[in-house]
């Protein structure tokens, strides 16, 4: 199939080290694109691999033009290839999957047609039956459950479902980096794209290779999770939390030590430094006056940051450009 300009669907898969499953997973997707004749293209994004993956992406290439391959110098996670991946994509819909057969292509036209049909801005898929190890599903749940309840998403059971479909200008709108790709959900309703839907997928049991997840990417994620909570709520007015509870510990602080000089000067209460009162009276203060500044700062930084007034318009009636 001949290269799209601005096909209907574009198939993002990052991978590392997949040289075996890429010839069946590629023959795969287009045997699904050709029986329902959609306009597509496929972005293989190699982050760093050091197998054949590469030397397969470039096969694959000059077989089929519709498929293409962007190459990482290294590795540097699912997020950055994933980020790259939908710089470069023109599809109307963009479609992520894994590059281990786990995820099933077969999945594309219903994904699709919720997108188009049913008006959803990201429909992510729930893996109901898993066959992966406990010591992957365990740290996923604790994930899903601890998302759900930290964010404002709270119809989806599997956020970080390799496959998930989402309107172009949701991928053209978000920032995905670190370990933010297991979170692009919360991340997109941040960004105004509500209409988040879920899709029960076939889950298959991997054929080649090896599982990516360790000990590393289930710390780093629970981190990121922290900061996307605070980004979410706080990133543009920082002074809202560090102002705040700086003038909370301060007034703790200045109370006590209005309650000390009291004492001194009317019960003449004296050897005060010997009292533990007052060194937390001063280390409150101290700690409030650190955070009121800190937040200070925040602010700062924050308005003279170039995405400060980022807003996302959703549409626009009778402006001119």
């Amino acid at each position: 199939m001949s290269q799209n300009s601005h096909p209907a669907i574009s198939v993002i898969v990052p991978l590392l080290n997949e040289d075996e499953s890429l010839p069946e997973l590629a023959s795969w997707i287009e045997r699904v694109m050709t029986a329902h004749g959609y306009t597509y293209e496929v972005l293989f994004i190699d982050d760093g691999s050091t197998d054949k993956s590469w030397s397969v992406i470039q096969e694959l290439g000059r077989a089929n033009s519709s498929m293409r391959g962007i190459r990482m110098r290294r590795n540097y996670g699912k997020s950055a290839a994933l980020s790259i991946g939908f710089s470069a994509c023109k599809g109307k819909v963009v479609i992520t999957m894994d590059a281990d057969l786990q995820d099933s292509p077969d999945e594309i036209p219903g994904l699709y047609s919720m997108i188009t049909e049913e008006g959803y801005d990201l429909v992510s898929g729930w893996k109901r039956k898993r066959y992966d190890p406990i010591s992957k599903t365990l740290p996923s749940k604790f994930f899903n459950w601890t998302t759900r309840r930290m964010s404002k998403v709270k119809n989806l059971h599997d956020f970080n479902c390799g496959l998930k479909a989402y309107r172009s200008e949701v991928v053209k709108s978000i920032e995905v980096y670190g370990e933010m790709h297991r979170y692009i959900p919360v991340i997109a309703s941040w960004a105004g794209f509500n209409r988040i839907g879920e899709k029960i997928v076939e889950h298959r049991e991997r054929k080649y290779g090896t599982t990516k997840f360790g000990l590393e990417r289930f710390v780093n994620g629970f981190l990121d999770l922290l900061s996307i909570s605070f980004s979410s709520k706080f990133g543009k007015k920082p002074m809202h939390l560090f102002g705040l509870l700086g003038s909370i510990f301060f007034m703790v602080g200045f109370v006590i030590a209005a309650y000390l000089m009291y004492e001194k000067i009317f019960n003449q209460v004296f050897r005060m430094t010997e009292r533990p009162l007052f060194y937390f009276g001063l280390l409150a203060m101290v700690i409030g006056t650190q955070l009121f500044v800190g937040g200070f700062l925040g602010e700062l930084i924050s308005r003279v940051s170039p995405d400060r007034n980022n807003y996302h318009v959703a549409e626009k009636s009778n402006i001119s450009e």
